[in-house]
């Protein structure tokens, strides 16, 4: 299986990304799925989506992208994280 980009986004690339960073890096290695996590501002998304395999963001999205994106507040309010665990997985697993 080839190695997976991810980017995870917030507002500001600082706060809540790092906290989704962190459980996203632990669900790939769980699941056995080798992948690049890339923290950054929503800003960028839509410069940095080439060669990405999925934007995680935090925040409302402001445009579409080429790339699957989930938006994954469930991760910070603790509502649905298993629903977006199983998201991710879904658009990552080969």
């Amino acid at each position: 299986m080839a190695k997976k980009k991810v980017l995870v986004a917030c507002g500001a690339g600082i706060a809540t990304s790092t906290v989704v960073t962190t459980r996203v890096e632990n669900l790939l290695k769980e699941n056995n799925i080798a992948a690049d996590v890339e923290q950054i501002k929503i800003s960028e998304a839509k410069g940095k989506q080439e060669g990405a395999d999925l934007l995680v963001s935090t925040t409302a999205l402001p445009t579409k992208y080429d790339i699957p994106s989930i938006v994954a507040t469930g991760y910070i309010s603790g509502i649905g994280k298993d629903k977006i665990d199983q998201q991710i997985l879904d658009v990552l697993k080969d």
